[in-house]
């Protein structure tokens, strides 16, 4: 028993823990920036904010310390069984949660209230890592590419039906993941197309082109589906003569629709662009037949499928998202203001990010901070917090903080001997990545409000214990890297 402790400090990552404890300092003088108030006398004081975080705090180092103490054959072994509990937890919370600022997520334990939305990351990169170390696994095989997409969407589900939609969106990191081993750059592609089709078209909706009857918004997402149709035939098949005519032959027939409906008969150009979008489809699907080339009808599903999600997007955007979802998107792409309203964060967020010039007005002296301006400045917009009070410098130093993270995290995962351990590792750093750019992109008014926390900064127990026990899992998994099986 004590050699093999002494093994695991010896192979344990302490430059990974030493980063930790760094970033969970100086997320708690964050917060006590954030929360603090003249009237407080003691950051320790357990009825202030900085006093139950710090609370959570050392609750989580005796978290940690547990999580290391468990064999890390433990990980692997109840993988599935923790995936199972957790979903049924989230299940639960839907039916017994209380309704919270509209959210039913939160489950209250007599003075402590967590969110199984948090805990559940960390059981569902238990359940890919097992899954896909599991011996007849192949990412290429249809089986398991749906159960990958179960593992992943079932929990994302569950947490939208407890109408926490920016907690849910985290899970679509773990598709990095899939990535990384092995599944289709098609398949990245495909979510970067669709990302690209929605914000233009919800955009330039109701805009026209030049002086036609033409929806702006319409045009260019059919024009761009035309066109990647166009470059996948040259990527995949290699045929570029067969790109040109697909592109080119679209182009002219555009320009010579344009021309007659700006001089001879005014007309709707996204009927021409209908028309080529058939044409094309059944031109792929003949050559499909042809020549007994899959890779051609695939090509017109990825067509088919992209019209229809480019005009499903607006029923989705209209029907389906909340009123004030719609504002916080609209906010972020330029089509409203509303500085009183749902912009009225993102504003004063970027107010008190800039009055913190190069230094910054030093801790505890932000004024936006104290006076409060900045709704939620404790949590998801932490980081206006250090950009006022600590300047250029401290928000750079942080964020250079979880660059030097994930860099070894990164460094840790690629050394693992086995696959569940690679495939965990890469899924604590997809999350911590998705986690770091959105709320960045939030406060900075890049990207929309959705909700989610900064890690080791944000004020809360559930947050802060949840990306601990995703850590350190990972953390005492690569401590048994060496280990003889």
């Amino acid at each position: 028993m004590v050699t093999r402790n002494d093994s695991l400090w010896k192979t344990l990552d302490w430059v990974t823990i030493g980063i930790y404890l760094l970033l969970v300092a100086g997320g708690w003088l964050s917060v006590c920036g954030a929360s603090y108030d003249f009237q407080d006398h003691d950051f320790l004081d357990f009825t202030t904010r900085a006093g139950k975080q710090f609370t959570w705090i050392i609750c989580s180092f005796g978290l940690g310390f547990v999580l290391l103490m468990l064999e890390d054959r433990i990980y692997d072994l109840f993988a599935y069984l923790i995936y199972i509990g957790m979903i049924g937890l989230l299940i639960v919370t839907i039916f017994v949660a209380k309704d919270i600022k509209g959210s039913h997520s939160w489950l209250v334990l007599g003075p402590v209230s967590l969110q199984p939305a948090e805990f559940a990351k960390f059981a569902t990169a238990l359940a890919l890592a097992k899954y896909m170390s599991s011996y007849s696994f192949s990412i290429k095989r249809e089986k398991c590419a749906l159960m990958l997409g179960l593992i992943i969407f079932l929990p994302m589900l569950l947490i939208i039906g407890q109408r926490e939609t920016g907690s849910a969106l985290v899970y679509m990191a773990f598709f990095l993941v899939l990535y990384r081993e092995g599944m289709p750059g098609v398949v990245l592609f495909a979510g970067i197309c669709a990302i690209v089709y929605f914000i233009i078209g919800i955009r330039f909706n109701d805009a026209l082109l030049a002086d036609t009857s033409t929806p702006l918004g319409e045009f260019v997402v059919l024009a761009l589906i035309l066109l990647v149709a166009g470059a996948m035939v040259g990527t995949y098949r290699r045929k570029w003569a067969q790109a040109r005519w697909i592109v080119g032959g679209s182009a002219l027939v555009l320009l010579v629709a344009y021309l007659i409906s700006e001089y001879l008969y005014p007309f709707n150009l996204v009927w021409v662009l209908w028309g080529l979008c058939a044409v094309v489809v059944c031109y792929l699907l003949y050559q499909s037949l042809s020549t007994r080339q899959r890779s051609y009808s695939l090509v017109a599903l990825f067509t088919i499928c992209s019209i229809g999600f480019s005009y499903s997007s607006d029923y989705v955007f209209d029907n389906i998202l909340e009123p004030h979802q719609q504002i916080r998107i609209k906010v972020v792409l330029g089509m409203e203001e509303d500085l009183a309203g749902a912009g009225y964060n993102v504003n004063q967020s970027m107010i008190a990010i800039g009055s913190g010039g190069l230094t910054g007005k030093g801790f505890l002296n932000g004024t936006q901070t104290k006076l409060k301006y900045v709704p939620e400045q404790d949590t998801d917009f932490i980081f206006c917090t250090i950009g006022e009070e600590q300047g250029f410098v401290g928000s750079t130093a942080v964020l250079l903080g979880f660059l030097i993270l994930i860099l070894r995290l990164v460094y840790l995962s690629e050394r693992q001997p086995t696959t569940f351990g690679r495939v965990y590792g890469y899924s604590v750093v997809s999350i911590f990545l998705f986690h770091l750019f959105i709320n960045i992109g939030m406060v900075l008014g890049l990207t929309p409000v959705i909700g989610i926390p900064l890690p080791f900064f944000s004020y809360g127990g559930s947050s802060l214990w949840g990306f601990t026990i995703l850590l350190f899992i990972f953390l005492r998994i690569d401590a048994g890297r060496n280990r003889r099986y």
